[in-house]
């Protein structure tokens, strides 16, 4: 997969217990970043509607919420 040029910028507050619990979670999976984590949550949340789910074992940049296979 190509690596995704990202130039959008979201931000979120989270308390110490929110973000402790997206530590744990991502480091049970051994996620590579805290936005690698934030972003495979939201794709599950979103294949809960459908959506195709992540593949594990990813670089960072790999991690996106659409799908874009196809693209070059």
């Amino acid at each position: 997969m190509n690596a995704r040029h990202r130039s959008i910028r979201l931000q979120i507050m989270l308390d110490s217990a929110e973000v402790a619990a997206l530590d744990d979670w991502r480091f049970n999976r051994r996620m590579p970043s805290r936005a690698a984590a934030v972003r495979e949550i939201i794709r599950r949340g979103l294949a809960a509607e459908g959506f195709a789910i992540a593949v594990a074992n990813r670089k960072s940049a790999d991690y996106g919420i659409i799908d874009k296979s196809g693209e070059d």
